[in-house]
């Protein structure tokens, strides 16, 4: 019989150095789950087998050494709304969490959209949100960090953060009512003309970051794209909606 892929998420060298700091985005290796949804989707609502996303959350969580019940997710709305996250437990309606509570880990799903990574050395808080076009419009990336500082006392300048791995701008192909919503240094004209273009969404929310405060040297960004790496990554555009979904997590370990 094959051996099995390994888990293999993506681990931000930005976060490396943070003692007991979990800081991760899963790729698709590494579970259970049949095509399309092969094989670590993460996500209950995709028509996958539970008993598949049970198994493949074990399996990210023994990789890990954490509990599942550690993980705190969110269903996504496309919105800017924030939660502070103090207790175990999934909440609805929220495309960004926030916690400074040790042995939580706030999650994020993906599947082109762009999770975003914070963590303030200072007060130990961490964020992670979510940016598709609509959250980078609402500039949900800015808001994360706004949300940190009131609630923890965060300063951007103790902040670290990742840009993680979503549809590159070489691929994201949009028309020209999302194109409205952005500042023409994130539009390029489509190859396909019509009036479309392409957006770099991972642009937009890193000058969100340095535009919060952050110092350029403390922002980083995955170079990957879902679109094209397919062999790494699910991607809603390229496979029609018929695919899984990637998990951003980041938080502090109980000691």
């Amino acid at each position: 019989m094959p051996k099995p892929p390994a888990i293999a998420p993506l681990h931000p060298s930005i976060f490396s150095a943070i003692p007991n700091l979990v800081a991760l985005q899963t790729t698709r290796s590494g579970g259970v789950s049949e095509p399309p949804l092969d094989s670590l989707n993460l996500a209950w609502h995709t028509g996958d087998d539970p008993g598949h996303v049970r198994e493949n959350y074990r399996r990210l969580c023994a990789y890990l050494g954490i509990s599942p019940e550690s993980i705190v997710t969110t269903g996504q709305v496309h919105g800017t709304e924030i939660a502070l996250v103090t207790a175990p437990g999934n909440l609805d309606g929220y495309d960004a969490l926030i916690t400074n509570t040790r042995g939580l880990l706030v999650g994020i799903m993906t599947a082109d959209c762009y999770p975003i990574l914070i963590h303030d050395r200072r007060t130990g808080a961490s964020g992670a949100a979510h940016a598709g076009w609509q959250g980078a419009a609402g500039r949900i990336a800015e808001k994360t960090v706004q949300a940190m500082r009131e609630s923890f006392g965060t300063l951007p300048q103790d902040c670290l953060a990742w840009v993680g791995t979503g549809i590159s701008g070489e691929r994201y192909e949009i028309g020209g009512e999302v194109a409205a919503r952005f500042d023409s240094r994130y539009l390029k004209p489509a190859p396909s003309g019509e009036g479309k273009h392409l957006l770099d969404l991972s642009a937009a929310s890193r000058d969100q970051l340095l535009e919060a405060g952050l110092p350029s040297e403390q922002v980083q960004r995955s170079e990957y794209c879902s679109y094209r790496d397919a062999d790494l990554f699910f991607s809603y555009r390229r496979d029609n909606g018929k695919t899984g979904r990637m998990l951003a997590l980041i938080g502090v370990r109980e000691q």
